[in-house]
C-alpha cells in the first residue's frame, strides 16, 4: 500500500512537470514568433521605404507636385487674366481722364469766360437792387440774380477748373462803369435805370451770346453748360421786361 501511494505520487509530480514543460514549450513558441511577426511588420515600412526609393512614392510626389504645378497655373493664369482686366478698366479710365480733362480750344474758352463775366456782373447788380432799390419787385428780381447767376459761376469754375482755363476774377471795365453809374442813383431813378440795363439790356446781350455759343461749342460739357444756361437766362429777361420798372416813361410803384 504504501509503495501503491509513493508510485501514484511520482506519477502526479511527472505529469504536473510535464505540464509545466508544455507551457513553457509554447511560451517560448509564443515569444519566438512575436518578434518574427513584429520583425515582419516592421519589414513592411522597409519595404515601403524601399518602395519609396523605388518610385512608388516618387510617383506620388510627382503627382502632387504636378497638381500643384497645374494649380499655380491656372492661378496665374486667373491673376493674369484679372490684371489684365484691371489693366483694361485702368486703361480706359485713364482714356476718359485724358477725354474730360482735355484742353479747350480757344472759342470755348472764350465762352467760359464770357459766362463767368456775366455771371459775375449779375449778382454784383443784384446785391446792388437789394441795398439800394425801393420796389419789391425789383428787390425780389435782384435776389433772383444772385441766387440763380452765383450757383451758374460755380458751375463755370469748376469746369474751368477741371479743363485749366483761368477765369477773370471781376466784372470787365463796362460793368464796372454801369456800376458805379448805379451807385450814384437811388429811388425811382435807380429801379429803373437798374431794370432797364442790368435787367433787360444785359440780359438780352448774355442770351444772344449764349443762342450762339450753343452751336460753335465744340467740347461737350461746355455745350451742356450752355444749354443748361440758356432757358435760365431766357426766362430772367422775360421777366425783367414785364417790369414796370423796365418801361420807358415809368416810375417805380407807378
Amino acid at each position: 500500500m504504501q509503495n501503491n501511494k509513493s508510485l501514484k505520487g511520482l506519477l502526479a509530480i511527472s505529469a504536473v512537470a510535464a505540464m509545466f514543460g508544455a507551457v513553457g514549450v509554447h511560451a517560448q513558441t509564443s515569444v519566438g514568433s512575436s518578434p518574427s511577426q513584429t520583425g515582419t511588420s516592421s519589414t513592411n515600412p522597409n519595404q515601403a521605404g524601399k518602395t519609396t526609393k523605388d518610385g512608388t512614392m516618387d510617383n506620388s510626389n510627382s503627382t502632387g507636385m504636378e497638381n500643384r504645378g497645374n494649380q499655380a497655373t491656372k492661378m496665374n493664369k486667373s491673376m493674369g487674366a484679372s490684371s489684365s482686366g484691371m489693366g483694361q478698366t485702368g486703361a480706359s479710365g485713364a482714356a476718359g481722364a485724358t477725354a474730360s480733362g482735355a484742353k479747350l480750344s480757344k472759342g470755348d474758352e472764350g465762352i467760359l469766360k464770357d459766362m463767368a463775366m456775366a455771371d459775375m456782373a449779375e449778382v454784383e447788380g443784384g446785391k446792388m437792387a437789394q441795398s439800394k432799390g425801393t420796389s419789391s419787385e425789383v428787390k425780389a428780381f435782384g435776389q433772383q440774380m444772385i441766387d440763380d447767376h452765383s450757383a451758374n459761376l460755380k458751375e463755370v469754375q469748376a469746369l474751368a477748373q477741371a479743363r485749366g482755363v483761368t477765369l477773370p476774377t471781376e466784372p470787365d471795365a463796362k460793368h464796372k462803369a454801369m456800376a458805379a453809374k448805379l451807385e450814384k442813383m437811388s429811388g425811382a431813378d435807380f429801379d429803373k435805370a437798374y431794370m432797364k440795363q442790368a435787367g433787360v439790356q444785359d440780359h438780352k446781350t448774355v442770351h444772344s451770346k449764349l443762342m450762339a455759343a450753343s452751336k460753335k461749342a465744340k467740347d461737350p460739357e461746355v455745350k451742356a453748360l450752355v444749354d443748361k444756361t440758356e432757358p435760365v437766362v431766357a426766362q430772367h429777361l422775360k421777366s425783367a421786361q414785364q417790369m414796370p420798372s423796365a418801361k420807358s416813361g415809368t416810375t417805380a410803384g407807378k
